[in-house]
């Protein structure tokens, strides 16, 4: 009986790749580029399954391009790049790579936390130009992380790491989301729920872990970092367009909140000119989960999933239902 065929569309660690040649005949783009809807078509003639990541758009018109497809494994944890709905009417499991970043990303939150409140990125600069020339009781102050209130937008499993991790500094949380969690979960995490007003009103740090979605399009805007201390600082490690980055900006520039970390941007790669030019921001090119293990752990779990669909089981990690899934 011939192997099923997979196809990558772009390079990941060689960990998930080994694992999925076990099972597959598969093909991996080693150019390490985005590629477009038509080539990725192209490769993936006769391909089974595949291999994503959150700078492929795949749509409607992308499965109908790949009609042998079954199943679209997504390297990361979201996947607003992939439309479920699409796939599931046409019968094909869309899986994506949970649980695993979560102590990864909520680790690069809390750096970019600490970071931005202690403009690590300015004073960086501020050596490598060769202007350091001697300690100044008044070089780069910049605000205290301990004792200080801690605004968490979305308390799923990053939300709740990165809650946990205030507690070495003391740290007052407050958090938000569409739902409260459980009383044992905010007793665990030392967290109260409040509304969104509140938590601007009161946060000395707004720290970013909600899926994209409509209901969390442009969450800070004008109006809310206006709502917002001048001392706050903003920090984002969820998906770019939760901020609208204009008014970030002029936020920034205005002294309306004092600082901002981000990990990921309205337009990725693009990043809002106006945002370049504001020393108070640290801007990352979108790393949250880039540990060695951990990436090696997503490109594992993609992999396995297509290996249980190869097997006739369900995707371990699947998020949705395919209509007649294909067999």
């Amino acid at each position: 009986m011939p192997r099923p065929k997979a196809f990558v569309t772009r390079v990941i660690p060689e960990a998930g790749i080994e694992r999925l040649a076990a099972v597959y005949d598969a093909e991996v783009n080693r150019e390490d580029r985005q590629l477009s809807p038509q080539e990725i078509a192209g490769h993936a003639k006769g391909c089974q399954a595949l291999i994503t990541l959150l700078t492929d758009r795949v749509d409607g018109a992308l499965l109908d391009l790949c009609p042998d497809v079954r199943i679209v494994a997504n390297v990361a944890v979201g996947y607003d790049n992939v439309d479920v709905p699409a796939a599931t009417e046409r019968g094909v499991w869309v899986a994506n790579t949970p649980g695993v970043l979560t102590e990864t990303t909520a680790d690069l939150a809390w750096a970019l936390l600490m970071a931005t409140a202690r403009r690590l990125g300015e004073a960086e600069r501020f050596v490598r130009a060769g202007r350091y020339h001697g300690w100044g009781i008044l070089m780069l102050l910049g605000g205290d992380v301990h004792g200080k209130t801690l605004g968490i937008v979305g308390f799923g499993r990053i939300g709740q790491a990165v809650a946990k991790r205030a507690r070495g500094f003391e740290m007052r949380v407050l958090y938000t989301d569409a739902q409260r969690v459980s009383g044992a979960v905010e007793h665990d995490c030392r967290a109260t729920f409040v509304d969104k007003a509140t938590l601007l009103a009161e946060s000395d740090f707004v720290s970013l872990h909600v899926p994209l979605m409509p209901q969390t399009h442009h969450w800070l805007g004008e109006t809310e970092f206006m709502a917002m201390r001048s001392t706050a600082y903003v920090v984002n490690t969820s998906r770019g367009p939760v901020i609208d980055e204009a008014a970030l900006a002029k936020a920034l520039r205005s002294g309306w909140i004092a600082g901002a970390g981000l990990d990921v941007f309205e337009r990725e790669p693009q990043v809002h000119p106006d945002l370049l030019a504001c020393e108070n921001a640290l801007l990352l090119p979108h790393i949250g989960s880039a540990s060695i293990e951990t990436r090696d752990r997503m490109a594992t779990i993609a992999a396995d999933n297509c290996i249980a669909f190869a097997r006739g089981e369900r995707p371990p990690t699947a998020v949705n239902e395919p209509v007649q899934a294909k067999a």
